[in-house]
């Protein structure tokens, strides 16, 4: 009991008002870096390729045998679109004025169910590529280049989510595993 003073940290910290306008209310500007990193290029492979999913299908001549093709330019515009907002978010940096919204965990989720609609958008689309039809036919090119972007937009969507993953599981640890490893501070 002797020596219980001398364990005991009463130091307090305060916030200063200056740090928590600096961060939220900041002008909004370019994030250059964000457009350089990973996810950035990513994001713009997403965006271009899939711009060029939805074109290629709404270009293209539809029969009425290919009522699929509705889903495919349904998942193609919903998740540009849907790319686009979050893509201007980051860009802007507007993420950090916003930290009520779990920004790692929204950004796994989208794309992880994008990955899986774009999955079920390349197999309607590539699965509609008549093997028969005259290559270098009008149908046919329009057909088989939307399912190679819609690949392509899947595979990206798919590294995306990964890497949001990644990102996750490295960016903390919880009680139980700094008390296993020894790394807490007491």
């Amino acid at each position: 009991m002797a020596d219980f003073p001398d364990k005991v940290n009463t130091q307090t910290s305060t916030r200063t008002a200056s740090n928590t306008i600096s961060s939220r209310f900041s002008p909004i500007g370019l994030d250059i870096q964000f457009l350089k990193s990973s996810i950035g290029i990513l994001m713009i492979v997403e965006l271009v390729c899939g711009l060029l999913v939805w074109a290629l299908i709404a270009g293209s001549t539809i029969s009425t045998g290919d009522g699929a093709f509705g889903w495919v330019i349904f998942v193609a515009i919903f998740l540009w679109i849907l790319t686009v907002v979050i893509f201007i978010f980051y860009l802007l940096s507007l993420t950090p004025k916003l930290p009520m919204v779990p920004w790692l965990h929204l950004s796994l989720y989208f794309n992880l169910g994008a990955t899986v609609l774009y999955l079920t958008a390349f197999i309607t689309n590539a699965s509609s590529v008549d093997p028969t039809s005259i290559k270098g036919s009008y149908r046919y090119n329009n057909r088989a280049a939307a399912a190679f972007f819609a690949g392509v937009v899947m595979i990206s969507y798919g590294v995306s989510t990964f890497l949001y993953f990644l990102s996750l599981r490295g960016r903390g640890s919880n009680a139980a595993t700094s008390q296993a490893t020894g790394s807490n501070s007491a």
